[in-house]
């Protein structure tokens, strides 16, 4: 039997079959990739966000504390020392308090980490190095 009148393989399919194929794959793998980016900045939005409204909320409570505290405790403590001592008292507390609201929201956004999709740029990479490879073969 002569090999001139065989019909390739159904397996094998053409090459526009083969093209229309890896070209589906590769717009699917691409919007998986950009899922993983989605969600992933989504995680780390969120920390960015808790951490930014501890900062936001040392501002406010350090300001809102200053005012109605301030001249209450300044009153009270001029009962036992001079005005000025008071005054310095009141305000080295105030202090405290904002810098520990300032340092837990910074911790909040190191934890979150740079704001890049780390994971799917690792991804993308291995997708990359795979279809290098197979091209290469």
């Amino acid at each position: 039997m002569s090999t001139v009148g065989r019909r390739p393989d159904d397996t094998e399919g053409s090459v526009g079959d083969l093209v229309a194929r890896a070209s589906r794959q590769i717009s699917e793998l691409v919007r998986e990739e950009m899922r993983l980016a989605r969600a992933e900045m989504t995680r780390k939005g969120r920390r960015v966000g808790v951490g930014g409204g501890l900062f936001g909320g040392a501002g406010l409570v350090g300001f809102l504390a200053a005012q109605a505290l301030v001249g209450a405790l300044i009153a009270a403590l001029a009962l036992l020392l001079p005005v000025w001592a008071s005054a310095l008292i009141v305000a080295a507390l105030l202090a405290a308090v904002a810098a520990v609201m300032a340092i837990a929201g910074k911790k909040q956004i190191a934890e979150a980490g740079a704001p890049v999709p780390e994971q799917t740029i690792d991804s993308v990479r291995a997708d990359l190095a795979e279809i290098k490879e197979a091209t290469h073969r």
